[in-house]
């Protein structure tokens, strides 16, 4: 049977897969095959295609694929999962429906040690939420994304998988020997990749164990000498001894719901020519024009704003759009 594939070089193939996987593009219900030195992906549909791939796409014969057996089809319905590790998360409000998938992930084929049920929204300064264990024993995982590897624990720091896709966004543009700034680092899924890439990094983050998870993903990743891991608010990085006051060529702002309230501090760290990446998550009325505004309010007469790209990153809330600003920040001279 001939389906879609993206053809890509061998040593590109699991990169791209883990791409097209992320865009949930991959058609499962054929083989993925090798032949010389060309790999072809099965996609389950060409509009699914990162349009950097579309160019790639050629229709091949391809093997029918024996599925393993997955929790639908021991359920006879499609459970909402989500998957960050050996982790599978369900988000069910009804308790004996959620064991009721547990079980059925349990006796799947799906690779899975534990499965949690949320029990509470995200809450608090640290922006974590309290878990259900369902299955298995412990919260913690090592998550695998673009290459890398972060060892974390949910129920200790806040880490969404659904965002890879737009931290690679952002990695991709960073040039060896760049000064970056994560101001929000979380356990490191943008820090270590930009570490990886060349950067000279400073994380800071306020949850001391999401930091403590920093430092080890930094060496599980081989980059410790790369990012510097620093407990504690971010405004302290711009004063004081050791201060990284006109320092970034790069800063990442992913602290969608609050990130305002710190472009003071961004602008302060901010070189001469710095990029800033702005999270916000705003109506759809008006998506973009309040990170604009406030990023040009901070920036005063000190630097002149260039707004590069603005980014719808994901639906957050009806009507409510998550959204990213790439903006490049050039101090004005006088």
């Amino acid at each position: 049977m001939s389906v879609p594939c993206v053809a890509v070089d061998r040593e590109r193939g699991e990169r791209v897969r883990s791409r097209l996987a992320d865009a949930d593009a991959l058609d499962g219900d054929h083989e993925i095959a090798v032949e010389d030195d060309t790999i072809y992906i099965p996609v389950s549909g060409r509009d699914r295609v990162p349009a950097d791939l579309a160019d790639r796409i050629v229709e091949r014969a391809a093997a029918a694929r024996d599925r393993p057996t997955t929790p639908a089809e021991i359920l006879g319905y499609e459970p909402s999962l989500e998957r960050l590790g050996d982790i599978v998360i369900v988000d069910e409000d009804d308790d004996e429906r959620a064991r009721e998938i547990a079980e059925a992930v349990m006796a799947s084929d799906v690779p899975c040690g534990t499965v949690l049920n949320r029990a509470s929204p995200i809450e608090g300064e640290l922006r974590v939420r309290r878990w259900d264990v369902l299955a298995g024993d412990g919260t913690e995982t090592v998550h695998r994304e673009y290459g890398h590897e972060f060892a974390l624990d949910v129920a200790a720091v806040y880490f969404s998988p659904r965002l890879a896709t737009e931290r690679h966004r952002v990695v991709e543009q960073v040039e060896p020997g760049e000064s970056a700034i994560d101001m929000f680092a979380g356990v490191g899924p943008y820090a270590v990749p930009m570490g990886t890439r060349g950067a000279d990094v400073v994380a800071c983050d306020l949850n001391e164990r999401a930091v403590e998870f920093l430092r080890e993903n930094a060496e599980r990743n081989g980059v410790a000498d790369a990012v510097t891991a620093v407990a504690g608010d971010v405004r302290d990085l711009a004063t004081g001894p050791g201060s990284h006051a006109d320092t970034a060529d790069r800063l990442v702002m992913n602290l969608p719901h609050s990130a305002d309230e710190f472009l003071d501090t961004a602008v302060a760290l901010a070189g001469d020519d710095c990029v800033v990446h702005y999270y916000d998550i705003q109506h759809e009325d008006d998506p973009f024009g309040p990170g604009r505004r406030a990023i040009e309010t901070a920036a005063g007469d000190a630097y002149a704003v260039e707004v590069e790209t603005e980014r719808v990153v994901r639906s957050y809330a009806p009507h409510e759009y998550n959204v990213c600003l790439d903006v490049r920040l050039t101090r004005v001279d006088g």
